[in-house]
């Protein structure tokens, strides 16, 4: 369960990055961490505290339960 949700977080911090046209070196700045922590969120490997998924916001501009999200499957899905 827990790697599932990390892994939902990750999918979705790399999905908004992308959305922003920023690189992994470039979120990491905004947020004040190393690129490989980035890597880490992105892959499922980490497990971000609440005041990490803030700082993520904060960085790409959008609200925290964005990266709570889970992903659409398809047109059917509601």
């Amino acid at each position: 369960m827990s790697d599932d949700v990390r892994r939902m977080v990750g999918d979705n911090v790399r999905r908004l990055r992308i959305a922003a046209g920023i690189s992994q070196a470039q979120l990491a700045a905004r947020m004040g961490v190393d690129r490989a922590y980035v890597s880490g969120l992105e892959q499922g490997q980490r497990n971000p505290t609440v005041v990490t998924l803030w700082h993520l916001g904060e960085a790409l501009d959008v609200p925290v339960r964005f990266f709570l999200r889970e992903p659409t499957r398809g047109p059917t899905r509601r």
